[in-house]
């Protein structure tokens, strides 16, 4: 370790040790020992074992329960500008390598996994949309936003604005207000809608008012996987929000598509999305629970599809709510399954962390043991690789998807 030390000090136990030591960037309140130097809230500091051994610095958060974030390992690391441009930098090269042509629609930013916890920023076309989690992270907000219109730009990929989705409850943890608009430092247009392209198929996003950062990106190529599969077949979309995964379906080829969301207004952003693309005399919609819907159709008798496609919103957002949230997805399955005639398919999906693939597998060969069928896996898949999963970061490998023919 070369460079001086100015940074406030916090040590640690030797659990938390053992964990920075395999790479995860957290450090909990609990795990904290002893701190030397007076530091504020988003402060930068140096984290190290009770004996003094460097393990890393990163972003403190006094009232939360993840106390310090580590950004580096580094003890030689400065962290002035070229720090963070260094960091984008490496973001957008990824994406620029990995998303190629559909670089114009995908999550540029994704916290802990880029090396910048709490930061979320999502590209559609002319518009990004960010979300800020940390303290320390929103002290320096408009240094990176900076950054990004500029870097996008040097790509030849300018920008229009940025908009603000810090309208979440969990902001409140960190001692931040919720709030949406607008970044003021930097140009907008007017309209917070744009339009989007994704697997061919247009989309106006509402970056406004649209669920979480206006449009669900780490589904894009799992939609294409169920497109595919979907040729001459009668398609149940269930919890289908904007359409997405329904419109895939369509333009693969699907002879009718049933499109099902317990909310008017997603349901009418279905039917637009549809009709704008073309392919809604091949589609209808309706409104409805979906935890209604799939006994009333077993309880009408027959199999009116055979394509069934399952994309629930988060059923918990905690390890409490997990038993219950299984409870949940093995009733949909369930139902799902046994509405299909042999031979149909089923694509199925989780996206929360703490329903984890191994409890989301053995919830499905339940369901599928009490439908008395048989599942024939042909794909599993997780989220879209602008949503990249560090293996030292369980947190950031989210999304269960999976495709079966039903036998």
């Amino acid at each position: 370790m070369n460079t001086r030390r100015d940074f406030p000090i916090v040590t640690v136990t030797k659990k938390a040790e053992a964990s920075l030591r395999r790479g995860h960037p957290w450090v909990y309140a609990e795990e904290i020992t002893g701190r030397v130097g007076a530091a504020e809230n988003g402060a930068l500091v140096d984290v190290c074992t009770q004996k003094g051994a460097y393990l890393g610095t990163g972003l403190l958060s006094e009232q939360s329960k993840i106390r310090v974030r580590l950004l580096t390992t580094n003890a030689n690391e400065r962290f002035a500008l070229p720090f963070w441009e260094r960091r984008l930098r490496y973001a957008l090269d990824y994406r620029q390598t990995v998303m190629g042509a559909d670089f114009g629609c995908c999550r540029l930013v994704f916290g802990e996994a880029d090396g910048l916890p709490g930061l979320t920023v999502d590209r559609f076309s002319d518009l990004l949309v960010t979300q800020v989690l940390t303290y320390g992270m929103e002290q320096r907000k408009s240094m990176l936003y900076e950054l990004l219109f500029r870097l996008l730009a040097e790509r030849g990929a300018p920008v229009r604005g940025l908009y603000e989705r810090n309208d979440v409850a969990i902001r409140a943890l960190e001692g931040l207000p919720q709030e949406k608009g607008w970044f003021e430092g930097l140009p907008h247009p007017d309209s917070p809608v744009t339009e989007i392209t994704e697997n061919g198929i247009l989309y106006d996003v509402d970056v406004e008012n649209g669920q979480k950062t206006g449009f669900f990106l780490d589904q894009k190529y799992n939609r294409l996987a169920v497109a595919k599969l979907a040729a001459g077949k009668r398609v149940l979309d269930c919890f289908t929000h904007t359409g997405s995964f329904a419109l895939n379906a369509a333009k693969g080829g699907a002879a009718h598509v049933t499109a099902v969301d317990v909310s008017e207004a997603a349901v009418a952003a279905a039917k637009r999305n549809a009709e704008r693309n073309g392919l809604a005399d091949r589609m209808e919609f309706l409104c409805a629970d979906v935890f209604d819907l799939l006994p009333a159709l077993a309880a009408a008798g027959g199999k009116p599809y055979d394509f069934i496609i399952l994309d629930p919103p988060a059923f918990t957002k905690s390890r409490k709510t997990a038993e219950n949230a299984a409870r949940g997805y093995k009733e949909i399955n369930y139902r799902a399954m046994k509405l299909l005639p042999r031979g149909g398919y089923l694509a199925t999906c989780s996206c929360s962390h703490f329903m984890p693939a191994a409890r989301f597998e053995a919830m499905l060969d339940s369901a599928a043991d009490d439908a008395q069928v048989q599942l024939r896996q042909v794909e599993a898949r997780q989220q879209c690789m602008d949503h990249p999963i560090l293996r030292n970061v369980p947190e950031t490998d989210y999304l269960k998807f999976y495709l079966f023919q039903v036998v």
